[in-house]
C-alpha cells in the first residue's frame, strides 16, 4: 500500500496500527535491515505509537527518522560517537507534526557522521548498504533513510540535506527523494550541520507518499526564524496536474561530454516522456555551475566548524579526560570525530582565519549569490521547471571512492539547489542493471507544487 492508502485503510479498521507496525518490523527482519545485516537502521522506538492520533493524515503509517532529527523516545546521535547514548529532551518540530498526524514512528535512521558525506560510509556505526544491490552505497548521508524506504519497510522516511544528501541516496536506491525551498520546513530539532544550507527532507516509495510526507510537516514554525509563513499548496493534487503547457529547461552544464552514457539515456528517455505528455522542453545555460562545488565545500565546512564546536565534552555526549579543560576538549573531540568530520572542521576553520576569511568565505558567498541568480534568470524567462540528472553516475560500490575530492564530485548535480535555497525533487528514471537512476525536477523558490507536477506526470509517463 502506498501511505495514503495504508492510513486509509487504518481509519476503515481494515488494517491496525499496531499490524502495521509488526509488518514494518518483519520486514526489517526479513531484509537484514539491523546493524549485522544491511546496517540501515540504528534505533528502535520501544513505544512507535505513543501519542499518536488515530485519524490523523498519517494514522497507523510506519516511518523513519534520520538520526540527526531529535527524539525523545530514542537516541540521536548524528552517526557520531560523540553523541552516543544522548537522548534529547525534547522532539524537532518535524517530529512533533509527525506525531500529530497520526504517524508511527519505528526507527532511526544510519547516517553520514554529523551528515558529512554521500555513501553513509562515514557512520561511527558502520556503514550501510544499498539494498538493491549490498556491494554498492546507498548514497548519503540520509543513505538509512533512502535504505529502508527502497527495502519496503516504511512508506515514507524523513532524511536532510545539505548538498543533495536526500536526492543523491533516493537517486542510488531507486525512490522519490525532496527537499524543499529553505523556510519551508522547520529545522528546529535538526542537529545542524551548516545552517544556511541545511533542510529536512522526505523520501517516498512513490511521489505521492512523498507529497503527503511533506505537506505534514512543512510550514512556518515560531520556533525556526527562518521558516517563512505563506501557505503550504496540496502538494498530492498538484502531482495528480501533469505538466500540458509547462516549460522545462534542460541545464547544458548538467549534461557534460563525460556524462555517464547511462545517466544521459535515461534523462533522454525522461525527456521523450515529458515531451509527449504535453511538457515544452528547451535548453537553458546556468553558467556558473562548475563553480558550485569549490563554494559549497568553503561555505559549508566554514558554518560546520562553528556549528561542531558546542560538542566539547561539558554539555552532553563523550566526555574524556585530558590535562585541563584544554586537554578535555582535545582529547573528546579527537576521539569523538572521525576523519571526514575532523576534515571539514579544519577546513572550516581555515577558511574563516584571520588573513583568509575576505580570499574564502566571503569571495564564496558572492559566487554563491551568481549561482542564486543563474536560476532566477532562467525561471524569469518564461521557464516553469529545469530537469537534470541527480547523479553523474550510479550507485558505487562499497570502498570504491576513497579520494576526498572525488567523493565530493558526487554533490555536482544537487548541491547548487542548496546554495540558493530552491526545491528540488529527485525521482526514479530508469536503471542500468539492477542499478537506479535518478532525474531531479528543480523548481523556483517555493514552486513545489509546479515541481510535484513534473514528478508526478513522469512517474506515471514511465510507469
Amino acid at each position: 500500500m502506498t501511505a495514503a492508502e495504508l492510513r486509509d485503510a487504518t481509519v476503515s479498521g481494515a488494517v491496525t496500527a499496531e499490524a502495521s507496525v509488526a509488518a514494518a518490523r518483519e520486514r526489517a527482519r526479513a531484509v537484514g535491515a539491523g546493524r549485522d545485516g544491511l546496517n540501515l537502521i540504528l534505533w528502535d522506538d520501544a513505544d512507535p505509537l505513543a501519542g499518536a492520533r488515530g485519524d490523523g493524515v498519517l494514522a497507523g503509517v510506519p516511518i523513519a527518522l534520520k538520526d540527526n532529527l531529535a527524539t525523545v523516545t530514542m537516541p540521536t546521535t548524528c552517526g557520531s560517537r560523540i553523541l552516543e547514548g544522548y537522548v534529547s529532551p525534547e522532539d524537532a518540530t518535524v517530529v512533533t507534526r509527525l506525531r500529530a498526524a497520526g504517524a508511527a514512528l519505528i526507527c532511526k535512521t544510519n547516517m553520514d557522521e554529523f551528515a558529512m558525506g554521500s555513501s553513509t560510509e562515514n557512520s561511527a556505526y558502520g556503514p550501510a548498504h544499498n539494498p538493491i544491490d549490498p556491494t554498492r552505497v546507498p548514497g548519503g548521508s540520509s543513505g538509512g533513510s533512502a535504505g529502508v524506504v527502497a527495502a519496503g519497510i516504511v512508506p515514507i522516511a524523513l532524511g536532510s540535506e545539505t548538498g543533495g544528501s536526500v536526492r543523491q541516496p533516493a537517486a542510488f536506491c531507486g525512490v522519490v527523494g525532496v527537499k524543499p525551498t529553505y523556510g519551508r520546513v522547520s529545522r528546529y530539532g535538526l542537529v545542524a550541520f551548516a545552517s544556511s544550507l541545511d533542510q529536512v527532507g522526505v523520501f517516498g516509495r512513490t511521489v505521492d507518499d512523498a507529497a503527503l510526507g511533506l505537506s505534514v510537516i512543512a510550514g512556518h514554525d515560531r520556533l525556526d526564524a527562518t521558516t517563512i509563513d505563506t501557505p503550504v499548496p496540496d502538494y498530492r493534487a498538484a502531482a495528480r496536474r501533469g505538466v500540458a503547457g509547462l516549460v522545462i529547461g534542460r541545464p547544458v552544464e548538467y549534461f557534460p561530454a563525460g556524462l555517464d552514457p547511462a545517466v544521459r539515456a535515461q534523462c533522454d528517455r525522461a525527456f521523450d516522456a515529458l515531451r509527449a505528455a504535453g511538457a515544452t522542453v528547451r535548453d537553458v545555460s546556468l553558467p556558473h555551475t562548475d563553480l558550485a562545488i569549490p563554494v559549497y565545500y568553503i561555505v559549508a565546512p566554514a558554518e560546520a566548524s562553528s556549528n561542531l564546536a558546542r560538542f566539547d565534552g561539558v554539555r552532553y555526549g563523550l566526555r574524556l579526560a585530558g590535562d585541563g579543560l584544554r586537554g578535555m576538549y582535545e582529547a573528546t573531540r579527537s576521539r569523538g570525530f572521525g576523519a571526514e568530520v575532523t576534515r571539514r572542521i579544519l577546513l572550516g576553520t581555515y577558511v574563516l582565519s584571520a588573513g583568509y576569511y575576505d580570499a574564502y568565505y566571503r569571495r564564496a558567498q558572492q559566487v554563491r549569490s551568481l549561482i542564486t541568480d543563474d536560476f532566477r534568470r532562467v525561471f524569469a524567462d518564461g521557464v516553469d521547471l529545469l530537469f537534470t540528472p541527480t547523479t553523474p553516475t550510479p550507485a558505487f560500490s562499497l570502498g570504491a571512492v576513497s579520494d576526498p575530492y572525488e567523493m565530493y564530485m558526487n554533490d555536482i548535480f544537487t548541491c547548487t539547489a542548496n546554495l540558493a535555497g530552491v526545491p528540488a525533487i529527485s525521482v526514479p528514471v530508469g536503471t542500468v542493471g539492477r542499478l537506479p537512476i535518478g532525474g531531479q525536477f528543480i523548481a523556483p523558490h517555493f514552486g513545489e507544487a509546479a515541481m510535484f507536477a513534473g514528478a508526478g506526470a513522469l512517474e506515471r509517463a514511465l510507469a
